[in-house]
């Protein structure tokens, strides 16, 4: 008999072609790309080589997709082209600009039923995290991996070792799984999860909707993780049904069946176990540089970090709460999906913005229903700048950048120095929590707000079906 083994092994065990030296070379069910992938079809071209299985790689256009025609550059519109050109010659399917299955890769791929339970999913982005919200084996890999998948379908790794989080109890009213996220990263650190495969388990996670689960494996990676997933359950199962690639008919059912199988063995081994309650989660706030300086709505800044707290232009010890905010984002692979835009409704609804605030939808089908329900209309009524959809303000390599000195409250993954721009100010929060800030005009816990009824607005079609 073998020993118990958790999701993550399973998956790894059965895509394992043969081993060498402490590495296994992993059959890849999933490569995804986006502009930045033009360097691995440079070396595989040198090597005389083409892509292994086209019919297993998909690119995406997202970030240097610009949320403006105005804003696009000829870098941009230069990048975006090479994908199309490299993905063309060797029969890749790829959705670029004016495709309206496009969208940022982490969101628009999943709405198309490509991203499924118990596979390995890989792109050149740290985010490919996100899928393992499905039950997949998902992580980012470097320009010479991506090189080895294209050429070859598999890819080396080493096995990473085991981590398992187990939040119990439930969120309260006002916090997220963006504010969990945080929370855990607050904790643990940024080096808390280095190089692990991180499970998720517990009632809170459970509980959670698919889409609050992409956003806690999305930020997985901020706590220095491999991977993040979730085990699937009726929760995955209902969100994939009927959507375009997932398997139908005879073997959908057949694909169910092993699907349920995919939960980890009793007793498996983890080298590291994380427990905490949810009812402790409160909306969250990054001060700093690193995911890792966070706090919650209600705290003081600490004044323990001299440096982080010079560049952010923030005082030691003084509240979280009304910090001067000069811009928002809604957006990102993280927090813009159909659900976030309705948690900023909530807020925005009858209210202006007092600072500019750029939303930009995850995909162009979360913007094609935004417009359908009246949405759209709502953020543009509020004053807010209605985008195109892509990795936006998140990464500031496509024409939309924060301003030296200004502060953006933003639902993106990093505030890094720079991040969103050169001496760009980043404080991470949730879309409401952003929402609030921008009609504010400064950090302003959102439990403090009375929230309107958007149910008017509401469409229980599924994006991208």
């Amino acid at each position: 008999m073998t020993a118990p083994r958790t999701l993550v092994q399973k998956i790894w065990d059965a895509h394992r072609i043969l081993s060498s030296e402490g590495s296994d070379l992993l059959f890849v069910d999933r490569h995804l790309l986006h502009e930045g992938s033009h360097h691995a079809f440079d070396k595989i071209a040198a090597a005389g080589r083409s892509v292994r299985h086209p019919e297993l790689t998909f690119g995406v256009a997202d970030h240097y997709a610009p949320s403006h025609p105005d804003r696009a550059t000829a870098d941009t519109l230069t990048m975006i082209d090479r994908l199309a050109v490299n993905t063309a010659r060797h029969g890749v399917r790829s959705f670029g600009i004016g495709d309206r299955k496009r969208g940022i890769v982490h969101v628009a791929i999943p709405e198309q039923g490509l991203t499924l339970p118990g596979t390995i999913i890989v792109c050149g982005d740290s985010h490919t995290a996100t899928h393992g919200a499905f039950g997949a084996f998902a992580f980012g890999i470097g320009a010479s991996e991506v090189a080895h998948v294209l050429a070859t379908q598999t890819l080396w790794q080493k096995p990473p070792p085991m981590m398992r989080i187990t939040v119990s109890g439930s969120l309260p009213p006002g916090t997220t799984a963006k504010d969990l996220a945080l929370h855990i990263i607050g904790r643990i650190g940024t080096g808390g999860a280095t190089g692990h495969a991180v499970e998720y388990d517990g009632s809170a996670i459970s509980a959670m909707t698919m889409e609050s689960r992409m956003t806690l494996c999305n930020m997985t990676i901020e706590m220095g993780a491999r991977s993040g997933i979730v085990p699937p359950d009726d929760v995955t199962f209902a969100w994939l049904a009927g959507r375009p690639m997932v398997p139908q008919g005879a073997c959908w059912q057949d694909a169910l069946a092993g699907w349920r199988q995919l939960r980890s063995d009793p007793g498996a081994i983890y080298a590291r176990e994380v427990v905490m309650d949810a009812s402790e989660v409160a909306p969250m706030v990054t001060w700093g540089t690193s995911p890792e300086h966070v706090a919650p709505v209600t705290g003081n800044l600490p004044k323990g970090q001299p440096e982080a707290l010079e560049y952010m232009g923030l005082i030691a010890g003084s509240p979280v709460e009304g910090i001067e905010i000069q811009r928002g984002f809604i957006g990102s692979c993280t927090n813009g999906r159909w659900s976030d835009l309705l948690a900023a409704a909530t807020v925005l609804k009858g209210r202006t913005v007092r600072v500019p605030l750029l939303v930009s939808p995850g995909s162009e089908a979360i913007a094609a229903q935004a417009e359908k329900t009246g949405i759209a209309d709502l953020f543009r009524a509020a004053g807010a700048e209605w985008g195109s959809s892509g990795c936006s303000l998140c990464v500031g390599m496509n024409g939309d950048r924060v301003a030296p000195g200004e502060r953006c409250a933003s639902t993106s993954n990093r505030n890094f120095r720079g991040r969103q721009g050169p001496g760009a100010r980043t404080h991470l929060m949730s879309p409401a929590m952003v929402a609030a800030a921008a009609v504010t005009g400064r950090v302003t816990d959102i439990r403090k707000l009375p929230l309107a009824d958007i149910s008017e607005f509401a469409d229980s079609g599924k994006t991208g079906t």
